[in-house]
């Protein structure tokens, strides 16, 4: 009697294999050298099955100071992206109202995520 499809993938499916404490942090500290942020490490690690809790360390404390929030990350890049058209248009009233407003969100995100 030929076996079941779901049989079938049960077998093929492969578990991965115990890593430990050092392996995962040097794995992570790779990827967050190629550029990748906390949550993309995550996810990349969880396809390999490699979960995070099993170590009972988070990302972000592994990686200490090079952390920065993605949040953080993306205001940054937003007020310098205004920044630099409002150099060049300085007529632009509303660039120097969204440099305001972006600075003002940027210096309470500091604030508060310290």
């Amino acid at each position: 009697m030929p076996k079941k499809a779901k049989e079938k993938d049960k077998e093929e499916v492969k578990k991965p294999e115990k890593v430990s404490q050092e392996v995962f942090e040097k794995r992570v500290l790779e990827l967050a050298e190629k550029g990748f942020t906390s949550e993309k490490i995550g996810e990349m690690l969880r396809k390999e099955g490699i979960h995070s809790k099993e170590f009972g360390k988070k990302i972000s404390k592994i990686l200490g100071n090079k952390y920065t929030s993605p949040d953080l990350k993306n205001i940054q890049t937003k007020l310098e992206k205004i920044q630099t058209h409002y150099t060049q248009n300085k007529k632009d009233r509303r660039a120097m109202r969204d440099q305001v407003r972006v600075a003002a969100q940027l210096r309470r995100l500091k604030e508060y995520s310290q």
